[in-house]
C-alpha cells in the first residue's frame, strides 16, 4: 500500500477490507479486516476488565489480536471474524489488532478461510521512518 493510498484512506473515511499484511501501526484508526481465529490464550483480568489475546491470521499474514469483555467468551478458534474500524497500536510495547472503542467484532463464518500463520506482524520490529517523522 503506498503512502498515497494511506493518506486518501485516513482523510477520506474509506473503510475498505484490508489485508492483513498491509496494517501498519498506528497508521489508520478504521482498520476493517477479516480474519480467522488460530488460537486463544487464557482470560486475564485488568481492572474492572476482562482481555484475552488471541492469534489470528488471513492469506496474507498473521497478528496478535485482543478481546476485551465479553468478547472473550464470545468467539473460539476457528471462527471467521470481521473487524470494522479497528486499530493496531502498542499495548505494553505489544503491537496488538483490536476493535478499541470505536470499531466492532462479528462472527461472519467458520473454519472455511485460507490463511498463513508466518509472517506475524505484531513480531515485526517498526521502526521510524527517517524521512517522515509522522510515520
Amino acid at each position: 500500500m503506498s503512502t498515497f493510498e494511506i493518506r486518501y484512506l485516513l482523510f477520506s473515511g474509506y473503510t475498505s477490507m484490508l489485508s492483513i499484511k498491509d496494517i501498519v501501526p498506528a497508521a489508520l484508526n478504521n482498520i476493517t479486516t477479516q480474519f480467522i481465529l488460530l488460537d486463544k490464550g487464557k482470560v486475564a483480568t485488568e481492572g474492572q476488565s476482562k482481555t484475552c489475546l488471541a492469534l489470528v491470521a488471513d492469506e496474507s499474514a498473521a497478528v496478535h489480536f485482543q478481546f476485551w469483555g465479553e468478547e472473550c467468551d464470545l468467539f473460539k478458534p476457528g471462527d471467521i471474524i470481521r473487524l470494522t474500524n479497528g486499530i493496531f497500536s502498542y499495548n505494553r510495547n505489544h503491537l496488538l489488532l483490536r476493535a478499541g472503542k470505536r470499531g466492532s467484532i462479528e462472527k461472519v463464518g467458520e473454519f472455511t478461510m485460507t490463511y498463513v500463520e508466518t509472517p506475524n506482524i505484531s513480531e515485526m520490529r517498526w521502526v521510524p521512518d527517517a524521512n517522515n517523522s509522522k510515520k
